[in-house]
């Protein structure tokens, strides 16, 4: 049973689809689809266990160089919703306005640079939070890229009449943002020597991510889905999805202390908090299940989908009767995946299993298989 990341592939969890114009899609049967797993997905929030298993269908031209293009983003992304209606699934595809994970960071001067073939960069860094404090800012929604991923929400929102299922753009905690545009260095000396700036910093970043938010949610309306970007989503789900990679640099008591605040604050303004960090978070697990109205927490559990892929030991014993949904990727054979599912089920768990399966036949097997497991 090989499980080993493969660094040939762009993108180790895409799915190669066939790009849809607006105006060949079948609005009508997606959304009769939709409607269906979301009674499903309503059966699994109102109990206190369960597992769903959600298909997901990344496109790798979405999250690259491609996202520059919200026509062609979109008609892959339709290609992927309806490419997603072979497999056998407990959760629906969405649309996402991706447009970069640096959006909120442009509220303080630096824009996107934009190498070839690659996904936008943000250029320039302050030399200190201090320095970070000192400066002018302004609102996301005021900045190009802040407007561009409107504008880009808007034409998605147009071309499907507001009919299918959207998420909000790909936000980022306030402890990554603040990682790409603060010296590195010195940022995480500041953990120690001016910890009362970092708070002021995070704040100031979780503040201008709600006022984003919510324009957003607004715009949206009743077509959003949650947690968003990464996560399965629905629009019987709840909280906010933010990535906090970052938090791996931490020890444990300075992530708690100086970053969790923040991400509290700014997932608490949309019905909770929703984890997801790359890598191995497992030593901070328990510390991540006490995360204040914690929804959901994301990770990856096989080396095909993370190189630094999370270990399952514990996993179950620490979500168990939480109430928290654990949100697993696993990249891999129909028996490795099977493997990891039953490391992580026990009774009491709220699991979520996303696969990655080349042909609906194999996905139908699994599917049927991992509704035995977890009983």
């Amino acid at each position: 049973m090989k499980d080993v990341f493969n660094g040939n592939l762009a993108d180790s969890q895409a799915t190669k689809v066939t790009a849809i114009k607006p105006e060949q899609f079948d609005i009508e049967r997606y959304a009769e689809y939709e409607a269906s797993l979301n009674e499903r997905c309503k059966a699994f929030t109102e109990s206190s266990s369960g597992v769903l298993v959600y298909r997901r269908m990344r496109v790798a031209e979405v999250f690259s160089s491609g996202c520059r293009d919200m026509q062609a983003s979109l008609a892959w992304q339709l290609g992927a919703l309806q490419e997603s209606m072979k497999f056998k699934a407990d959760v629906p595809n969405f649309l996402e306005p991706w447009y970069g994970l640096g959006v909120v960071a442009t509220a303080f001067g630096f824009p996107y640079v934009w190498a070839e073939g690659q996904a936008p960069a943000i250029e320039g860094k302050f030399a200190s939070t201090k320095e970070f404090l000192d400066a002018p800012y302004k609102a996301v929604r005021e900045t190009p890229e802040g407007r561009h991923n409107l504008e880009m929400l808007e034409y998605f929102l147009d071309k499907t009449k507001g009919r299918l299922p959207i998420s909000y753009c790909d936000l980022q905690s306030p402890l990554n943002n603040l990682s790409n545009i603060i010296d590195t260095c010195q940022f995480y000396l500041d953990f120690c020597l001016e910890p009362e700036q970092i708070l002021q910093a995070m704040d100031r970043v979780a503040d201008l991510t709600i006022d984003y938010t919510r324009i957003q949610q607004e715009m949206i309306g009743d077509a959003l889905v949650k947690p968003g970007h990464g996560f399965s989503s629905s629009r019987v789900f709840n909280g906010l999805g933010l990535s906090d990679d970052s938090m791996t640099m931490l020890s444990p008591d300075l992530y708690a202390d100086l970053c969790l605040p923040a991400m509290v604050k700014l997932g608490n303004a949309f019905g909770g908090t929703v984890f997801h960090s790359c890598g191995n978070w497992s030593g901070k697990k328990e510390l991540v299940a006490g995360i204040e109205n914690l929804r959901m927490a994301d990770g990856a559990f096989s080396l095909a989908t993370d190189p630094g892929a999370n270990p399952t030991e514990g996993y179950a014993d620490t979500f168990a009767n939480t109430g928290i949904v654990l949100n697993t990727r696993i990249v891999g054979s129909a028996e490795l995946v099977l493997q990891k599912v039953r490391e992580l089920w026990k009774p009491g768990m709220k699991l979520i299993v996303v696969t990655y399966c080349e042909t609906p036949a194999e996905q139908a097997m699994l599917y049927d298989k991992i509704h035995e497991i977890c009983q």
